[in-house]
Order: structure tokens, then C-alpha cells, then sequence
């Protein structure tokens, strides 16, 4: 599938930051992953740190799919309110979702400072903004939803919005917890530290098959190599569906452009130390500011219908988007430099799809549907090396098929 439309911004600025080779003879490993973005290259340095024999394969260049075009927001939130995911799974379940997603936070920025990797990793706030008068209340019950379960959290009224930014909303909550990053370098660097700590890398690879053993699974690539694993890691997000019996979750496209660099003193208007910036409209708008001073808006997303259907609307979505950021920040000249468009999957819930299916053998699934798929992404390394580390972790069942 064809994941991307327009120019995404990351490839073009950062380049091509390693390359991998082709997989041309069989072999074997403890644990092959499949897909080299930021899912599969999180989870594969963490196996491979933890010495398991781990081998990376992608049909594309690594880190060319969906994370590609990922806009960098780091937000423990759920596309699903706190309190609306109580309503589905109760209160506990749902601070339990909601405090991992938390805490995934800091463990990401030691991970970054551990394996040394350059992305633009910074600890910013988010403000979540009330996008019209009629979603206060619900903002509010949110508030009060997460103070409830002990999530750090400050309400913002619309003076308190006025006095401090150049925003029309009537009201927001503000969060310490979050942080903004290049995604795409991200993935790079962490397939670096993989590579590092012995694990094989091959993009170019397509698997075009797979047979399942008593003690693992054979993946046939289209190079005519054979891989016999122990275990097998599927991380190809939305494209996961041929490994699956059902399909798990809907697919959409979301918009995203990207200004021209602006004077670091340019971002008149902006709240809270260059905040990262998204709403309660559905679908949702989100902001945030590189960091190579440009300005970044995305949203406007709609149900996929097809790549050319989805490149049909880049143009009108990319004028829409501008129009919405200089209703925001009227001081700030904003100068398209590039717009994209990409495909993402959503749930029902809002939660990522990690663990295993009872239907797929010797497989682990670590799949980041959702606005905030770098944290779920960490989630699911974490969880998948524990177990196969023999443990297991207690979060797991909260992410899994059988919920």
C-alpha cells in the first residue's frame, strides 16, 4: 500500500541517514521483525540489546512507510478521553492505559539519551484545546477525570488562554508530560543501535509468505530467501492486515504542512514555552513547532478511500490548514514549505493492538494504531522483550486481541 502523498517533510530535510542491504541468502534468527519504522526498529533494539538474535525486514527503505510522515508529537493521551475510556473499560482499566501511556513518556527521552540518538528529542508541555463553547464540559470532565487518577494537569479558562496566547478557544488543559521529536531520525537511530548490538538489517526485503512450524515460522521473501525464526514480530502497522485473520482497526488519512523556517522569535502568540497544540474537534487539529523553527499544522483527517483519492484532496486540505493556523496566530507568517498526506489506522477505543492473536502462531504483534503511535510503539518493545524474556507484563492483557 501506499502509505504517503505529497512531499513528507522529515525524508527531505534529514536525508538518507544509513542504508541496509537487501536480504539475498537464507538464514536463521531468534526473532525476526518485520518492518523497519519506528515500531519494528524500537522493538528490534530492545530485543537485540537484550541478545536475542534479532533480524529486521522491510519491504520498502527503512523508516519510508507511515513513520515518514509522522509529525513527532509525543502525547501520552489517548485518542480517547480518560474518562470515556472508563465509560468502555472502567476506571481502573482505563487510568491503568492511561498512566503507562504516562510514564512511557520519560522512558523514551533515557531510551534517546542511552542508545545516543540525534532526533530532536525535547520535553515540551501540550494543551489540549476546547474547540468550540458546546466542549467544555466534556473538557472539564476530563480535567476532572485526570487529576482524579493523579495525572498532573492544569485547566486553562478562555482568559486564561487570551491572556497568554493569540488562541480563540474557550478553554484547554495544560500537561507537562509530553514532547515533540523527529520520527523518522528516531527510527534510524534506533536501527543503528540494533545493528549495534548484532542485529541484521534488510530493507528492500518483501515477505511474501510464511509457514508456521512446531517451534517457530519460515517467512519466504520475494528475493527467494528463507528466514526460520523462533519468533516472529509483526510491525507494519497499517499495512498488518495479511497477518491477521480479521481486521483489527479502520484506516484514515490525516494532512499535515509545514512552514518555511521562521526566526526563532517569530512564534507570536504561542502559550507555554512552544507548547504542542491539539483540540476536541473530530477529527482533531495538532501543532507544534520544529525543531528547526518552522511552524507545523496537521489534521482534517478522513476515512481512506484510496491513495488517489487521497491525493485528490492534499491540495484543498493543505489550503485549509493554512487558513486554520493564521485563525490561530495571525503574527506569525507562515509560508508553506512542504504538505503530505498519510495513512493511519484507528480503534474503536483508541488502543494499539499488541501481544498475541490466539489464531497466529509464534507471532507478536506490536501495532501503534492512533494519534500517539511513538508511545504505543515503546509500549509494545517493552512488553514483547519482557516476554520473550520469559515474563510477563502485567499492562499486556490492557493492549491485547481479547479485550
Amino acid at each position: 500500500m501506499n502509505l504517503l502523498s505529497g512531499r513528507p517533510f522529515w525524508p527531505v530535510r534529514d536525508g538518507l541517514p544509513a542504508t541496509f542491504p537487501p536480504l539475498l541468502a537464507s538464514t536463521e534468527c531468534d526473532v525476526a521483525v518485520i518492518g523497519a519504522g519506528v515500531a519494528g526498529a524500537m522493538a528490534a533494539a530492545l530485543l537485540a540489546e537484550a541478545g536475542l538474535d534479532t533480524l529486521v525486514l522491510d519491504r520498502r527503505e527503512a523508516a519510508h512507510g507511515s513513520t515518514a510522515g509522522n509529525t513527532g508529537l509525543v502525547l501520552y493521551e489517548l485518542d480517547t478521553m480518560l474518562h470515556e475510556l472508563a465509560a468502555r473499560l472502567g476506571r481502573d482499566r482505563a487510568e491503568r492505559v492511561y498512566r503507562r501511556c504516562h510514564d512511557a513518556i520519560p522512558v523514551l527521552e533515557r531510551l534517546v539519551r542511552h542508545f545516543r540518538i540525534d532526533c530532536g528529542f525535547a520535553r515540551r508541555p501540550s494543551l489540549f484545546l476546547a474547540a468550540h463553547a458546546r466542549h467544555v464540559p466534556r473538557l472539564r470532565r476530563e480535567f476532572v477525570a485526570r487529576t482524579a487518577a493523579g495525572l498532573e494537569a492544569e485547566w486553562w479558562s478562555r482568559s486564561r488562554l487570551a491572556g497568554s496566547s493569540s488562541l480563540p478557544h474557550p478553554a484547554a488543559i495544560l500537561t507537562p508530560q509530553a514532547a515533540e521529536l523527529d520520527a523518522y531520525r528516531l527510527a534510524y537511530g534506533l536501527l543503528g543501535a540494533a545493528r549495534r548490538a548484532g542485529a541484521r538489517i534488510h530493507d528492500r526485503t518483501e515477505v511474501r509468505r510464511w509457514q508456521f512450524r512446531r517451534a517457530g515460522v519460515d517467512l519466504f521473501t520475494a528475493r527467494g530467501a528463507r528466514v526460520r525464526a523462533r519468533w516472529m514480530v509483526v510491525a507494519t502497522g497499517y499495512e498488518s492486515e495479511r497477518f491477521l485473520p480479521r481486521r483489527v482497526g479502520a484506516l484514515h488519512c490525516t494532512f499535515a504542512v509545514v512552514s518555511e523556517p521562521l526566526a526563532a522569535d517569530a512564534f507570536v502568540g504561542w502559550p507555554a514555552d512552544r507548547c504542542l497544540l491539539w483540540d476536541t474537534a473530530d477529527p482533531y487539529l495538532y501543532l507544534r513547532i520544529t525543531d528547526d523553527h518552522r511552524a507545523l499544522i496537521g489534521g482534517y483527517d478522513e476515512p481512506f478511500d484510496g491513495p488517489e483519492a487521497r491525493d485528490r484532496m492534499l491540495k484543498r486540505k493543505a489550503t485549509a490548514l493554512r487558513r486554520r493556523f493564521r485563525q490561530f496566530f495571525p503574527e506569525i507568517p507562515f509560508e508553506s514549505a512542504m504538505a503530505w498526506a498519510g495513512t493511519f489506522g484507528v480503534t474503536a477505543s483508541g488502543l494499539p493492538f499488541i501481544g498475541r492473536h490466539p489464531q497466529v502462531p509464534h507471532t507478536w504483534f506490536a501495532l501503534g494504531f492512533g494519534g500517539n503511535g511513538l508511545t504505543f510503539s515503546l509500549i509494545a518493545a517493552e512488553m514483547i522483550r519482557q516476554a520473550l524474556l520469559g515474563d510477563v507484563d502485567p499492562d499486556l492483557e490492557l493492549f491485547g486481541f481479547a479485550r
